[in-house]
């Protein structure tokens, strides 16, 4: 799990920032996955309704 804790508050604000929205990203879909639920999505212009266990892959790995 990312730890917040971990990001210094001597790290930029942006840094900081960035990484709470990965973390609420993870959460949702992990949350979603659990329930067999999907999300929509927006990739090239394209909205679409993607299985959120699908999306698990494609996101970067927890520090």
């Amino acid at each position: 799990m990312i730890n917040i804790d971990s990001a210094s508050k001597e790290s930029p604000l942006s840094a900081r920032v960035l990484l709470g929205l990965r973390k609420a990203m993870r959460k949702l879909v992990e949350e979603t996955a659990a329930t067999g639920g999907s999300l929509v999505v927006k990739k090239d212009g394209v909205i679409k309704e993607v299985p959120a266990k699908e999306l698990l892959g494609t996101l970067p790995k927890e520090e």
